[in-house]
């Protein structure tokens, strides 16, 4: 049986680690808590995360998400092998006005990131359950972000069809070798390696950002 979710004390600590994010005043508590138990629930049974403590999940998946707010470029987001929902998820339950598409090609993962749109109620949420190089938008998107979803070089060459002119590609990183991965990116590129500040995380945490030269 999975052990209750304590939801009291990750809240508490989800709270202290929005008091120092840039963004973290506007975030709404009690959603991410609610993804976060759902996660929790899930987790037990599909193995959704290798991270199983709700406590330790705050800042290896809640708050390191949301760091990535101040780079968002509306009105849309694509978030390119999702997994449990991360980032897109929470970026969602905070920019309930954009249109957030989650896509990854496990099942088990998009049917848990399904349950989680029609729980909480998230309408601008889309559920994909596809491999990038297979999926056909209706309409490009002006930001498309990834989480340790593939080198930087694969992650723009399966993703780039599907970003709208003027828009910007986020690669979220843990260590990150920027020569070895930049260096097979085509020329039309402009690059920045913007450090991510994740509250309660030790390890270092970067964002590739990602434009095209002529735009």
């Amino acid at each position: 049986m999975t052990e209750p979710f304590p939801r009291q004390p990750v809240r508490q600590r989800l709270q202290d680690g929005l008091a120092v994010l840039p963004e973290g005043g506007t975030v709404p508590v009690e959603p991410l808590l609610d993804y976060l138990e759902l996660l929790h629930r899930w987790n037990r049974a599909f193995n959704l995360s290798a991270v199983r403590d709700p406590l330790d999940m705050v800042p290896l998946h809640l708050l390191d998400s949301l760091s990535l707010l101040p780079y968002l470029e509306q009105p849309s987001l694509l978030d390119v092998g999702s997994g449990a929902g991360l980032p897109g998820i929470p970026l969602a339950i905070c920019r309930p006005q954009m249109a957030v598409t989650v896509l990854d090609s496990n099942g088990k993962k998009t049917r848990f990131m399904q349950q989680v749109r029609l729980q909480l109620g998230l309408t601008g949420l889309a559920v994909v359950h596809q491999r990038v190089e297979a999926f056909r938008p209706a309409a490009p998107f002006a930001t498309i972000c990834s989480r340790a979803f593939a080198r930087t070089d694969t992650f723009v060459k399966a993703a780039a069809a599907h970003l709208a002119p003027g828009g910007v590609m986020l690669a979220m990183k843990a260590r990150f070798d920027a020569g070895e991965e930049l260096r097979e990116l085509d020329r039309g590129w402009q690059t920045d390696i913007l450090p991510l500040s994740v509250p309660g995380l030790d390890a270092q945490r970067t964002v590739v950002r990602l434009r095209r030269a002529d735009d």
